[in-house]
This record gives structure tokens, C-alpha cells and sequence, in this order.
């Protein structure tokens, strides 16, 4: 009886070291798993951090977003992308020696229902230098929303900078950059302005957004 029962408590650790085998492996292969899809999701959402503008009789503009620095503004401006919101919309204010704005207007200046505003990463360190996107706001600190805007000159310097200065003077959050096409920013920076609907610099021919999609 005593041989039975050594027999049987030893079947029994045999079985336990078994189960425990069986669980790291287990466990290994779900973390495996995980890692792999993590990694594809990674090398997915780095590939579609480039946006292709296509405006109408213009050309294309490839843009570099910036997620590390600026998460929430490319977070917010790729759900727009992704749910086609700025198809159709135009450019709706060209100031040719400081930038042109979209994101917003039909091009009969109404303006598109957006989503909630967001807050202003306008600290992230990144510079309203020429060829690089930003978010539109009004004077409202956290109220940018669907519309940006891409600088064509310097506008990082002196006291008109609009880049990050004190909390007086929060400036505009970049996030991404021009990689192709600013032969077609400039070739709209230079399109005739009127005034429209009571907005200022609005191109007398709408520059419409064909569609803004991931590359």
C-alpha cells in the first residue's frame, strides 16, 4: 500500500511538471502572437503616416505626419482621412507670403460639421517652418478641429512667430511636413483672392480637395 501510494504521488508531479510544460508554451507562443501582430501594426500604422493631398487641376502634396511628436493632431487628422471627410472641401484661404487653410469649407464657404476640438500640441517642440502642416484654431487655445494649414514661408521667427512662445501666445500645432509637391503649395499660394461669405483671401476659383488618403 505504501509503494502504491509513492506511485501515485509520483505519477502526480509527473503530470504537474506536464501541465506546467504545457503552459509555457502556451504562454510563449501567445506572447510570440502578440509581439508579431504588435509588429504588423506598427510597420502598418509607420506606413500609413504619409498622406497624399490631391487637389483638383493642381497636382498631389505628400505629406510626412509626425505621430511621435504630434499624436493627438495625427490621430485626429487621420480619422478625417480615413472617413473621407475632406473630399469635396477646398483651400478656403491663400495668403501667398504665409499660408494656405483647408480642411473646413465647401466651395460655397459653408462650413462642414467636424468632430470635437482637440488639444493644442503646439509644445512638441516641432517649428511653423516652410512646408509644414499645422492645425488651424480659432483664438481658443484647444479649438482646432478639421482644419490646417501648410506654411509657406518661415513662420517661426520674431514676435509674429507661430510656434509656441509663452501661454499668451500658444502658437499652432505642427505635425508633419511636405516631403512632395511644393511646386503645387506654391502654385496655390499664387492663385487671385476676393473676398466671399465675409471671409477674406478666399480664391476667387475654388481650389478643391480632390481627397486626402493614406499612401
Amino acid at each position: 500500500m505504501k509503494q502504491l501510494g509513492r506511485n501515485n504521488t509520483h505519477i502526480q508531479h509527473i503530470l504537474w511538471i506536464y501541465l506546467m510544460a504545457f503552459v509555457l508554451v502556451a504562454f510563449s507562443f501567445s506572447a510570440d502572437a502578440a509581439d508579431t501582430k504588435a509588429a504588423k501594426a506598427d510597420k502598418k500604422t509607420a506606413k500609413s503616416s504619409t498622406v497624399v493631398i490631391d487637389v483638383e487641376k493642381m497636382g498631389k502634396i505628400e505629406v510626412k505626419l509626425n505621430a511621435e511628436k504630434a499624436p493627438i493632431s495625427t490621430e485626429n487628422f487621420l480619422k478625417y482621412v480615413d472617413d473621407k471627410f475632406y473630399d469635396g472641401l477646398v483651400f478656403h484661404r491663400v495668403i501667398p507670403t504665409f499660408m494656405i487653410q483647408g480642411g473646413g469649407m465647401t466651395p460655397d464657404m459653408k462650413e462642414k460639421t467636424a468632430r470635437s476640438p482637440i488639444k493644442n500640441e503646439a509644445k512638441n517642440g516641432l517649428s511653423n517652418k516652410r512646408g509644414t502642416i499645422a492645425m488651424a484654431r480659432t483664438n481658443v487655445i484647444d479649438s482646432a478641429s478639421s482644419q490646417f494649414f501648410i506654411n509657406v514661408e518661415d513662420n517661426n521667427k520674431g514676435d509674429n512667430s507661430l510656434d509656441y512662445q509663452s501661454n499668451e501666445k500658444y502658437g499652432y500645432a505642427v505635425f508633419g511636413e511636405v516631403t512632395q509637391g511644393m511646386d503645387v503649395v506654391d502654385k496655390i499660394k499664387a492663385v487671385a483672392t476676393t473676398t466671399r461669405a465675409g471671409f477674406a483671401d478666399v480664391p476667387v476659383q475654388p481650389v478643391v480637395i480632390k481627397s486626402i488618403r493614406r499612401k
